[in-house]
């Protein structure tokens, strides 16, 4: 069976797009589909590469009930093969199309 790969991207990987793929991946879990689903996020920048998500980032999630657990990436070859990219803004999009053009609408 074919696992669908999501990744959510913004900047630096520490605040939109951890949120978003820890939120999403949370609901997916709820939902019973983590075996056919993969989360992952990534930034277009490297220098959070390693980090945390920001305080304020976990504390909304904690907040929520949702998990905080995050450590930050760039984006690379294994995030732009994903079945689905999910820019967090304009900016990010056109970083998408410049690297994956092809992938892209």
């Amino acid at each position: 069976m074919h696992i669908c790969h999501i990744c959510f991207v913004c900047t630096g990987n520490i605040c939109r797009s951890p949120m978003a793929a820890l939120v999403f991946g949370e609901h997916l879990r709820r939902a019973g589909l983590l075996d056919r689903v993969r989360v992952s996020s990534a930034g277009t920048g490297g220098w959070h590469v390693g980090d945390p998500a920001d305080p304020r980032t976990g504390h909304v999630l904690a907040r929520g009930g949702y998990p905080t657990d995050h450590v930050a990436s760039r984006l690379g070859s294994d995030h732009l093969d994903a079945d689905l990219l999910v820019a967090m803004d304009e900016g990010h999009a056109r970083a998408l199309r410049a690297r994956v053009p092809d992938r892209c609408r």
